[in-house]
């Protein structure tokens, strides 16, 4: 069964009404979201500079525009709508946690999630951190994630950098990264150069892996593009997502590129790795055991990300919604138009 679209349509109506519009998707005072915006980095910022920034509509109409290439999935109830994760805790025994706008916003924790992470464990809840972050190795994360204050394990964390990288196993040949100037490619199981310093590979490298979007330009990305027109070659793209947020708004992300790369009707498309499709859903719940899927939460702040392929794979879903893509905004109107709904909504982790 589907949710009709009339029936969607009526619930966001009443939501926009709720308690929930009144105070719950309330933002951080303005001193204090200024203050947040602080830690965000500058380097970022401007190795993102070549690109205007998009809006929450534009991306929206982006990810809406892709759908035939997205997971499909069906949804059979209106979401249930709660502060924080505790008020579900008795209907999950497990959760995998997408990392921005649930855990962290640029280099400041989220106020109460290494809390939030602890009473999970305490109530014998599971986790899993599933990240489309792709730029840099899982030990950098893990690394970021301990300085934040959370405990996770190496076990703890999937990052779809890992699942390009078992895709590039055995494959041989050279792969132009287009990733941060600088990043290391030691963790990867194949021979990789930066297509940064050498704009020759555009020509005599094997395939491609699109690692991250910092440094990359309109030129580089039309020169891509007319390279892989005269010479069709496999593209592997580690980070799906079509924007990230940042200080001043949404960046373009390895996503958004890929998707105007040639080839996708033929036999050398552009491969992802990462939510919302279902091989990162299946490698996180490699790492949950024998959790049944119906009371594992995929908590993320997208829709067609976190929430579609979430649903996709037979988990239940979790917006946050006042933090990441929606924070200050309300959802309803997006989860109408869409017809992608979450079981839940929380206000915050």
């Amino acid at each position: 069964m589907n949710l009709e679209r009339g029936m969607i349509k009526k619930w966001a109506e009443f939501a926009c009404r709720s308690a929930m519009s009144r105070h719950s998707l309330q933002m951080a005072p303005a001193h204090r979201r200024k203050r947040a915006g602080t830690h965000w980095s500058e380097r970022a910022l401007t190795l993102h500079a070549a690109f205007p920034r998009v809006d929450l509509e534009w991306t929206f109409q982006r990810y809406e525009g892709l759908r035939a290439r997205l997971p499909q999935a069906a949804f059979e109830r209106l979401p249930m709508q709660v502060d924080d994760l505790s008020a579900v805790f008795d209907h999950y025994d497990a959760f995998v946690l997408d990392a921005f706008g649930v855990l962290n916003i640029g280099e400041t924790a989220i106020a109460g999630a290494v809390e939030r992470v602890a009473q999970m464990r305490a109530a014998g809840k599971r986790v899993v951190v599933l990240t489309n972050g792709a730029s840099y190795p899982r030990e950098a994360a893990l690394a970021k994630y301990a300085r934040l204050g959370f405990d996770f394990t190496a076990d703890e964390v999937v990052a779809s950098r890992d699942l390009a990288a078992e895709a590039l196993a055995g494959r041989g040949g050279l792969w132009a990264a287009i990733t941060a100037p600088g990043a290391s490619f030691d963790d990867l199981p194949a021979r990789v150069e930066a297509l940064e310093g050498d704009a020759a590979l555009l020509h005599h490298a094997d395939g491609f892996l699109f690692l991250g979007s910092e440094g990359w330009t309109p030129e580089r990305q039309a020169a891509l593009e007319g390279a892989l027109r005269v010479r069709p070659r496999p593209v592997i793209v580690a980070n799906p997502d079509i924007v990230a947020p940042r200080e001043d708004g949404l960046t373009l992300e390895p996503g958004h590129f890929a998707h105007d790369l040639p080839g996708h009707s033929g036999p050398l498309a552009p491969a992802f790795y990462g939510k919302p499709f279902g091989g990162a859903f299946n490698a996180a719940l490699a790492r949950l055991g024998d959790v049944p899927r119906d009371r594992v939460a995929m908590v993320g702040d997208t829709l067609h990300t976190d929430v579609l392929g979430g649903r996709a794979a037979g988990l239940g879903t979790v917006l946050i919604a006042a933090h990441g893509l929606f924070r200050g905004l309300d959802p309803a109107a997006y989860i109408a138009r869409s017809g992608i709904v979450p079981d839940v909504i929380a206000t915050t982790t």
